[in-house]
């Protein structure tokens, strides 16, 4: 009986975070270090933060790059799987928080999200807000899906790289 109520508290969970964000969809290493080496050369002066962490792969990769990275997850039972992973790593770090009410580091050099559609209105807006709130340039890359209406970087397989340079206020 109690393995039903485990169950259901996962599927409830994984459920009713897909409101707010995107799905769980685990990423494949090979592809994040291509984006990393590729799109966008990761290093040690890189502060890297991934909006819905999931496992933490995008974070342990961007680590083993010599980057600092913060996981954003909405999920409590995949930042406990996250925080477990990543338990040696002195250079990631992984918040239980809502990406959407939470204002990024000001270290923030770099963002990587996977994208569902619904919100690429909403996080485009929240990016140019950041990079305007930084005044400086702040680097943004996508998986799944590219931001309509905006130039990319660089593109490689379903990722996209993006600059969003602050706006000039006169």
């Amino acid at each position: 009986m109690i393995w039903m109520w485990l169950g259901w508290a996962l599927v409830l969970t994984f459920g009713v975070v897909v409101f707010r964000g995107a799905p769980y969809v685990p990423s494949r290493r090979r592809y994040i270090k291509q984006a990393f080496t590729k799109l966008y050369p990761l290093g040690s002066k890189d502060v890297l933060v991934d909006v819905g962490s999931g496992d933490g792969i995008v974070l342990r990769i961007a680590a083993e790059y010599g980057a600092r990275a913060i996981g954003l997850e909405l999920n409590p039972v995949l930042v406990l799987i996250s925080r477990l992973m990543s338990r040696r790593d002195k250079k990631v770090q992984v918040s239980l928080v809502d990406f959407w009410l939470t204002p990024l580091p000001d270290e923030t050099t770099i963002v990587y999200a996977f994208m569902v559609t619904r919100d690429i209105k909403k996080i485009t807006k929240k990016m140019q807000s950041e990079a305007d709130r930084f005044g400086r340039p702040l680097k943004f890359i996508t998986y799944g899906n590219r931001l309509p209406g905006r130039e990319y970087d660089k593109a490689l397989v379903g990722y996209a790289l993006y600059t969003f340079v602050p706006l000039q206020i006169s």
